[in-house]
This record gives structure tokens, sequence and C-alpha cells, in this order.
């Protein structure tokens, strides 16, 4: 969820994702281009990590939202108590667990590295 014009929050426009895709075009359209070696290779880190910032505020509400529904459907309260329960066998190893798994994964990897999700 993006805010682009009003605020309804007490943080003025630009939005903490707008800042940060900011630093992250400006890193990737005037230092990139202007450095060599492994300043370069920093440069390329730096926008990586901050294209990962940008999607996590983009998308981390509602995922958040959306694993902890699961979490609930499975009778678990959070990450840890669903590895204890795989790990005990309390859970079953049926649809429901290795969907509530995959979805995990891949909203881990919606934030990371969405371009893995196409191939």
């Amino acid at each position: 969820m993006t805010r682009t014009g009003s605020s309804t929050g007490p943080h003025d426009v630009p939005t903490a994702a707008q800042l940060v895709a900011a630093v992250r075009d400006f890193l990737e359209t005037d230092v990139l281009p202007a450095v060599e070696g492994r300043t370069r290779f920093h440069t390329r880190v730096a926008i990586n990590v901050l294209g990962m910032v940008e999607r996590e505020i983009e998308l981390g509400p509602a995922q958040a939202e959306e694993h902890a529904a699961r979490l609930a459907a499975l009778g678990v309260a959070d990450d840890a108590e669903l590895a204890a329960a795989v790990r005990d066998g309390r859970l079953a190893d049926d649809h429901a667990l290795v969907t509530a798994l995959e979805q995990a994964v891949r909203a881990k990897l919606e934030v990371a590295n969405p371009a893995h999700l196409d191939s």
C-alpha cells in the first residue's frame, strides 16, 4: 500500500518508499555508470538492497497479515511454533501445510528477488 498524494500519517510526502526509490534511481543512473571495480560491485549491492527495502515497504504489511492468517489456520502463533510443530510431528504433512510453506517462501522471494519467481 503506497501513499501517493495525501498523507494519512504524521509524515508528509515523499514517503519512505519514494525516498528509497529516489536513492536507488540515483545510484543506478548516476553513480553506477561512473564507477568501476569494487565500488561498482558495492553500488550494485546497494541498488539491490534498496530494491528489497522498497518491495518490503510496499508488500510487507499485506504479506504479514496473510502469513499470520495462514499460521492461525494451522493452529500456530508464529514461525518458531510452526517449526516446532513440524519438527515434533504435531502437524499433518498435508496440502494445507505445504501450501502455507510455499506461500511463505513466495512472499520472501517477492521481496528478496522476484526474478526467481519467473524462472
